[in-house]
């Protein structure tokens, strides 16, 4: 696959940090516009960590990032949330409120991110969630959904602002194979439409099922599969 123009991520010569430490090194790389990209490593190997940092959860003291327009060592606290609103964060954990229906969970981020008209926010709901394969759940409470389906929902409220990137921090972890499976390739068709997706995973069976880049987290480097092959750690 081919691709164009800037890169919706690049880092240059990046340390990341947790809390005082330096877990990752040096790190020099791109994504780019479109692109599917795995993060693999070890718990506390950085993964986490470096997603953080990308979306600005973690400050970047050492290098340089560029991320939907964005430079992250130089991004005034203001500008975060419009940084937030091209990126589609999605959470191992579902985070819904479990005291609101769907559509309200999703109508909170709406809400949240300048959405005003009601008739258009009504609309781009119905949207997304047909989109995840979810037509009629609008009025469900979370406790009333299966695992998979809350991730569809995640998935869904992530999608409302249109992002040009989703990052995706172990989406799969709680949810049996076949879901997984299912989630999975809702991210592909999401994908295919022009999203570039980061996804950190431990699934190394989804990476044989559907192998794409891989970028390991080891030893305090980011080994990029573009460069050497990545074997599964275990």
């Amino acid at each position: 696959m081919t691709f164009s123009g800037e890169p919706i991520v690049r880092i240059v010569d990046a340390s990341i940090f947790q809390e005082d430490t330096t877990v990752l090194n040096n790190i020099d790389l791109k994504i780019e516009k479109g692109e599917f990209v795995y993060l693999v490593g070890r718990t506390g190997s950085g993964k986490s960590s470096l997603l953080k940092t990308l979306y600005c959860d973690l400050p970047l003291y050492m290098g340089s990032i560029r991320i939907a327009g964005f430079d992250i060592e130089s991004i005034k606290r203001n500008q975060i949330p419009l940084l937030r609103r091209k990126l589609g964060i999605i959470f191992q954990d579902f985070q819904l409120l479990p005291d609101r229906n769907v559509a309200e969970n999703i109508y909170f981020v709406m809400r949240a991110t300048g959405w005003k008209d009601k008739a258009k926010m009504k609309s781009r709901l119905a949207e997304v969630l047909m989109r995840v394969g979810l037509g009629a759940v609008s009025n469900k409470m979370p406790h009333q959904l299966s695992g998979g389906e809350q991730q569809r929902v995640v998935i869904a409220r992530a999608l409302i602002n249109e992002p040009s990137l989703l990052i995706a921090d172990e989406p799969t972890g709680n949810l049996d194979p076949e879901v997984s499976d299912g989630i999975f390739k809702t991210f592909l068709e999401i994908n295919k439409s022009g999203t570039a997706v980061l996804m950190a995973t431990h699934d190394f069976k989804l990476i044989e099922n559907y192998p794409k880049r891989t970028l390991r987290c080891e030893n305090g480097k980011v080994i990029d599969s573009a460069a050497q092959k990545v074997e599964p750690t275990i």
